[in-house]
Order: C-alpha cells, then sequence, then structure tokens
C-alpha cells in the first residue's frame, strides 16, 4: 500500500467521503475498479486490488483490516486508487 491504514488524513477528501458517505465512497471505488457498487468496502475487492498491483499481504490481513476499521480500510484503497491514477499505473 502506497499510505498506511491510518493514514486518513493523508488525503482530506477521501477521508470526509468515507467518514459521512461511507456508501458513496464504497460505490467510487467499485466504479474505479468496474465492479459492482456494493462490493466496494468488501474483503473481496480489497483482496482483488491487493493481488492485482502485488500489494504485500493476505486474505486474513484484509478480512481483519475491513473487519476492525472499515472505514479506514475503504479510504485506504481509495488513496491507493488515486495514487496510482496520478502515476498513470491504474
Amino acid at each position: 500500500w502506497q499510505t498506511g491504514l491510518l493514514d486518513c488524513f493523508s488525503d482530506f477528501g477521501v477521508c470526509i467521503c468515507g467518514t459521512f458517505c461511507f456508501i458513496c465512497l464504497g460505490c467510487q471505488v467499485a466504479r474505479d475498479m468496474d465492479e459492482f457498487c456494493l462490493c466496494g468496502s468488501s474483503v473481496a475487492m480489497r483482496t482483488l486490488y491487493r493481488t492485482r498491483y502485488n500489494i504485500p499481504g493476505s486474505i486474513l490481513n484484509d478480512w481483519v483490516s475491513i473487519l476492525c476499521c472499515p472505514g479506514c480500510a475503504l479510504c485506504q484503497l481509495k488513496r491507493d486508487i488515486n495514487k496510482r491514477k496520478e502515476q498513470g499505473i491504474f
């Protein structure tokens, strides 16, 4: 991951969206990944993204991240997508 799980304030817009409109952010992530909107905050979506970009981790780590702090996990995923778009590798 290009940012940590708890680096929510490194992108204030994503942080605000994740805090006050979690479902909207999940749909944005799903749209970015060409997936169904309801999958935006799922373990499957996080695992798919992590394996697609060879990010170290495991399904268990993805599950624990989603279970313990779903907002932070979703914001981390969106921040990473945004950074990869800026770098032209998304």
